[in-house]
C-alpha cells in the first residue's frame, strides 16, 4: 500500500474511532499534500509525500519550541502530539553507524577532500538517507568530516 493510501485509511479509521486529534492532524496532512499537487500541477509520488510530510514535521516542532519558550505548554504539548501522529509515515529512522558508513560510502564515492566539496556529498546523502535521518545534523556531521580531511 502505498504513503497516501495508507493516510487516508488511517484518516477514516480514526473518523470510526471517533479519534478527534489524530483525524485532525491527519486531514491536515492530506490538506497538505492536496495544495502542493494542485500548486505544482502533478501527482505526488512516495519521496515526494514524504517531504510534505517532513515539512509539516519540522513546522510542528519549531511550533513547539516556540510555544514552549513562550509558557504556553499546553499548545506546545498539542504539537508534540502531532509530531507523534506524523511520524508514523516515516520509515524507521537510519541508526547512528547506518548514518556514519553512508557519510563515509558518499565521501570516499565523490572523492571530496574538503568543506568545498560538501555540496556533492550532501546532495549523494540526500537520496540515500531522505525521511530517515535529519538531514541538518547529517550536514553538520559532513561539514565536520570535511573540515578535518
Amino acid at each position: 500500500m502505498d504513503l497516501k493510501a495508507r493516510i487516508t485509511e488511517d484518516m477514516k479509521a480514526a473518523m470510526r474511532s471517533r479519534d478527534a486529534a489524530r483525524l485532525s492532524t491527519i486531514r491536515l496532512l492530506v490538506a497538505a499534500i492536496k495544495q502542493r499537487e494542485i500548486d505544482e500541477r502533478v501527482t505526488l509520488d512516495e519521496a515526494q509525500t514524504m517531504a510534505v510530510v517532513e515539512k509539516l514535521i519540522k513546522q510542528r516542532r519549531e511550533s513547539a519550541s516556540q510555544y514552549a519558550g513562550a509558557g504556553r505548554e499546553d499548545l506546545a504539548a498539542r504539537e508534540r502530539a502531532e509530531v507523534e501522529v506524523l511520524s508514523a509515515y516515516l520509515p524507521e529512522a537510519a541508526e547512528p553507524a547506518e548514518v556514519a558508513a553512508a557519510i563515509d560510502a558518499a565521501i570516499a564515492e565523490t572523492g571530496a577532500s574538503g568543506p568545498r566539496d560538501m555540496g556533492k556529498v550532501m546532495s549523494l546523502l540526500r537520496g540515500k538517507l531522505a525521511g530517515r535521518a535529519d538531514l541538518a545534523a547529517v550536514s553538520a556531521r559532513v561539514k565536520e568530516r570535511l573540515a578535518g580531511s
